[in-house]
């Protein structure tokens, strides 16, 4: 399988500019760029899957550039509903800082990093309209998709001109770098063929692109944080735990694409791990290998193992090993009662709203339904203490199956 066959068959082409894309893919080792704006302090998991190609391709032997657009980002590209929030200069720049170290982490320190600022913060308007904006018919612009979906209901200059500002950045990395492939998700082909047409239309130079799908969720929404459902890369904002707690969970019909899309599993591998989970989809063999190999390339084997040991944990009921940071990473979401003194179970249960009532508390703890710390209680006595709790510090109550709370000493 060449390099060109083996992208296809992971599904990463679908839009396709150029000519010879396919022997320059196999048989010559170019430079190219993907590039996105710093919108937020961490990149997200619907950005791993172009970077993951951009490491794909470099492996391949080719050259990325990756580029975080520090003068893009001032504007917005165009979003299908609605204009994008202008955020401050300082927030822009520490987001970029952040994103840069990501970056530099995922590609191990041989990604060639750029800031479009750089180029841009020179470049006075006049002359940017006389070199660049003659050379693009605006009827060519209302004719891409982003572009007509927004005429509708209204767009801004300032998005409007998004699309050039970005051809611009392939015209400058085409002078400047080498640069003679474009690759991005398929939402950003309008910008892409805008920079080409430059290229061509200034320099008389052929250059060439594809893009890759958008990766969806099972309910069809792409993994963007504008989507509500943001996994992020920075292991600050999304735990390797709460990672491993989505991957493992990925439905059935969406794993196969992952696998392709998301690791660096060889064909015959992943075909033959999809085998053996077919047999036996309970173990859920496919869901782990892909949270192993995410998380491993992500934040480290040490973080990857440390989600499974809490997985485990949590799932056998031994809460009892726990640490205090296993206690933070498991329940991030939930807020802790807090408590400064030993307490009656059964008060505990009604003041920390657990229970409605002590009569509820009482029958709750009478059925079994009460777990502390991993281990069933029944004694309406039991004093929830210091000394018992978690490194002197959080106290886990499990009421029935899966309603856990937490308790805090303070």
């Amino acid at each position: 399988m060449t390099n060109w066959e083996e992208l296809k068959w992971r599904g990463l082409v679908k839009d396709v500019a150029g000519e010879n894309i396919e022997d320059k893919i196999n048989d010559e080792h170019i430079t190219f760029y993907w590039g996105t704006d710093p919108t937020a302090d961490s990149l997200h998991l619907g950005h791993y899957s172009s970077l993951i190609t951009a490491k794909r391709l470099m492996r391949m032997g080719h050259h990325p550039i990756l580029l975080c657009g520090g003068a893009t980002g001032r504007i917005g590209d165009p979003r299908p509903t609605s204009e994008r929030e202008i955020i401050s200069i300082e927030e822009l720049n520490r987001n970029i800082e952040s994103i840069r170290r990501q970056i530099d982490q995922i590609f191990d320190g041989k990604a060639q990093l750029v800031n479009n600022y750089d180029w841009f913060k020179d470049y006075h308007y006049l002359d940017f309209l006389r070199d660049i904006g003659k050379y693009i018919n605006v009827n060519y612009m209302l004719s891409k998709d982003i572009i007509d979906r927004r005429l509708a209901t209204g767009i801004t200059y300032a998005e409007f001109s998004y699309m050039l500002i970005q051809g611009y950045d392939f015209l400058h990395m085409y002078d400047q770098m080498g640069c003679t492939m474009q690759v991005e998700g398929s939402d950003q082909w309008g910008n892409i063929t805008t920079g080409i047409d430059l290229i061509r239309k200034i320099r008389g130079g052929e250059v060439c692109a594809f893009t890759m799908p958008l990766i969806l969720d099972s309910s069809g929404k792409k993994f963007g944080k504008s989507e509500g459902n943001a996994l992020w890369l920075d292991e600050a904002r999304t735990s390797s735990y709460e990672l491993y707690q989505y991957l493992i969970n990925t439905d059935d019909s969406k794993v196969y694409e992952y696998l392709k899309v998301f690791t660096f599993l060889t064909p015959d591998e992943i075909n033959q791990l999809m085998t053996n989970h077919e047999k036996e989809p309970h173990l859920r063999q496919a869901q782990k290998k892909l949270a192993q190999c995410i998380i491993t390339d992500l934040h480290g084997e040490e973080s990857y193992q440390n989600a499974v040991s809490i997985s485990e944990k949590l799932f056998s009921g031994d809460i009892q090993s726990f640490t205090q940071t296993d206690v933070e990473v498991a329940f991030k979401g939930l807020v802790p009662y807090e408590i400064k003194e030993d307490i009656n179970i059964v008060n505990l249960l009604v003041e920390s709203a657990i229970c409605s009532s002590k009569r509820e508390a009482r029958e709750f703890l009478t059925n079994g339904s009460i777990s502390v710390n991993g281990v069933k209680v029944n004694d309406l006595e039991m004093e929830i203490n210091r000394n018992g709790a978690i490194d002197h510090k959080y106290v886990v109550i499990r009421r029935g199956k899966k309603k856990y709370y937490i308790i805090k000493f303070c």
